[in-house]
């Protein structure tokens, strides 16, 4: 989602950034292997009720919603699915924008990170790990067996070094727009475009040929 979907380094970023905050220090403490992804996304969250202590789940949903998105989204869903083939989002971003997108746009599934609330909605401080963002394989995987489907029948899109696992378990890696070079060591394809419905000759071509 992020980078891919999203039209901006992440979902996260996108609400430090509206926030006025910064989490490159815990970013870079988190690649270093020194804290635990639990503890990345308590960081951030801390960052935002460090400036205000009852922010709420609905100020999170009300930012994210003018996220910039990458074109051609709708189109890409739609011909998948004309097609018999089922989409997901796999994501270290926020649930709640990941649920935004899957369903504007038709996806099938998705998997990103929660924000922990209070009943009223209040952040508690918390978040939820609900994908590894140092082996998205693990929920890949479990995502095509819950869909039945093999290796050899799954693409995978992603753009950042937290993608590799990925696109390891699928048996066509995409690198769309890639900003690091181990993404592109794991990737058979590499794109760089404005407009994701560009991977669909590539994905389409493929089954057509199986």
């Amino acid at each position: 989602m992020d980078g891919v979907l999203i039209d901006h380094i992440s979902s996260w970023t996108w609400v430090h950034d509206k926030m006025g905050v910064n989490n490159d220090e815990a970013f870079e403490l988190f690649k270093e292997g020194k804290i635990s992804e639990t503890e990345f996304i308590r960081r951030d969250v801390g960052l935002w009720l460090a400036k205000d202590p009852n922010m709420n789940i609905r100020e999170i949903i009300h930012a994210l919603q003018d996220i910039p998105l990458i074109s051609g989204i709708q189109e890409t869903i739609a011909a998948l699915s004309d097609n018999g083939i089922r989409s997901v989002i796999v994501s270290g971003g926020i649930d709640v924008a990941a649920k935004m997108i899957a369903d504007e746009f038709g996806f099938d599934d998705y998997a990103a990170n929660s924000i922990l609330t209070h009943p009223d909605g209040r952040l508690t401080g918390e978040g939820r790990v609900n994908v590894d963002l140092r082996d998205k394989g693990i929920v890949t995987r479990e995502f095509m067996k819950k869909y039945g489907a093999e290796r050899e029948e799954t693409a995978a899109v992603g753009n950042s070094y937290t993608d590799v696992w990925m696109l390891r378990a699928a048996g066509l890696a995409i690198a769309f727009n890639p900003i690091d070079v181990k993404v592109v060591q794991a990737a058979d394809i590499i794109m760089r475009s404005d407009n994701i419905s560009d991977i669909l000759d590539i994905i389409l071509g493929v089954k057509d040929d199986v």
